[in-house]
């Protein structure tokens, strides 16, 4: 069954338009969000459209921006659409997750986009280098000093919420988040990231190379990875 999706962003927008190219396309039931901007995350038209979907369904859009405004959230919600054996389209860019071509074209986009992301990084570090060997200052200090660092990692190794130990421990929570950025340097994430993929066993690689654990929760987060540059210079 195929389960068409419009939104727009503005109560004065018109939803028409894209629910008469989802009805064409074959939607037999279709959900809108009308005023809903496409940064939020709570979307009632979409969640009524993702309870309402079973394995075998595919969701539509009209265009993909209708289900995300970047690259890396939409990558997210397709495999989460995947997960459910549900299927993915958008009709202006003709994409259709459950075609091999569909999946195929969907995933080079993913690693054109992944490419692109960590080649921005890479240049971002290297420029954020050699500003410091001309002796210029990265961001300010971390108001969390070693002591009261080791003490952080304890608590966290323990179980504890970020939020716990901010308020535990009386710093701000962009505190914690910089140093967990800083905890495992980019090259050794990297590293750890290629030997997983290589076939690696996980922990058994993590208790090798030494890796702090809520570190690394941190920085296989989605969202938090996109936050580490922000996070660094602050």
């Amino acid at each position: 069954m195929l389960i068409g999706y419009a939104r727009v962003s503005t109560t004065e927008q018109d939803l028409g338009l894209q629910i008469a190219a989802l009805t064409k396309a074959g939607c037999e039931k279709v959900f809108t969000d009308q005023g809903v901007s496409g940064a939020l995350i709570h979307k009632p038209g979409l969640k009524a459209a993702l309870d309402y979907a079973r394995a075998g369904d595919t969701l539509v859009v009209w265009r993909l921006d209708r289900l995300s405004r970047n690259f890396f959230d939409l990558q997210e919600k397709v495999l989460g659409l995947a997960e459910r054996e549900l299927g993915f389209m958008s009709i202006k860019e003709s994409i259709d997750t459950t075609t091999p071509y569909g999946r195929l074209f969907f995933h080079l986009m993913g690693a054109l986009a992944e490419f692109e992301r960590d080649a921005t990084r890479e240049r971002t570090i290297a420029g954020m280098i050699e500003a410091r060997k001309k002796g210029a200052h990265m961001g300010r200090p971390s108001t969390i000093d070693a002591s009261v660092w080791a003490a952080i990692k304890e608590l966290l190794e323990g179980g504890a919420t970020i939020p716990t130990v901010a308020t535990v421990r009386g710093v701000k929570r962009q505190s914690i988040y910089y140093r967990l950025a800083q905890e495992i340097p980019e090259e050794t994430y990297r590293q750890f990231r290629d030997e997983l993929a290589a076939g690696a066993d996980r922990e058994e690689t993590i208790e090798r190379m030494g890796l702090f654990r809520p570190a690394l929760a941190y920085l296989e987060n989605p969202r938090s990875r996109r936050d580490i540059p922000k996070a660094k210079a602050a």
